[in-house]
């Protein structure tokens, strides 16, 4: 099982919406869309793990690589939505790393409100996104 990814940039915050299982089969194509989110976009980065059913250690270490990862290109990561089963423990090393309990908590922490659809936002993603 792997995941399925959107990235959404709004002005100058990007989401990185993630579904399914990040377990260990699913780590390269987690990294593969955080390199999508470092190629495009400037500012903040909230990782949005509201369809996210359940991560494994991997995954957890791939969430803390990707901060490692989005640091050196000068931008921070949050989460908002993670997993029941878990709380994220990054390495002393690790950036800092927000949690917000739900996406509306992130986007408010930065003083944003979702948009309509049209206005002022850029969307790639898998095929497979849940709709």
């Amino acid at each position: 099982m792997t995941i399925e990814w959107r990235y959404t940039i709004e002005q100058d915050l990007g989401i990185l919406s993630v579904a399914g299982y990040l377990g260990p089969d699913a780590v390269r194509r987690f990294a593969g869309a955080v390199g999508w989110v470092v190629a495009r976009g400037a500012g903040p980065v909230i990782l949005d793990l509201t369809e996210l059913r359940s991560w494994s250690a991997e995954g957890q270490l791939a969430i803390t690589e990707a901060a490692r990862r989005l640091a050196g290109a000068g931008r921070d990561l949050e989460l908002a939505a993670i997993p029941a089963d878990g709380s994220l423990v990054p390495p002393g090393d690790c950036p800092d790393i927000p949690v917000h309990c739900d996406l509306a908590a992130a986007l408010s922490a930065h003083a944003r409100f979702p948009l309509a659809p049209e206005e002022g936002r850029q969307t790639w993603r898998t095929d497979g996104w849940p709709t």
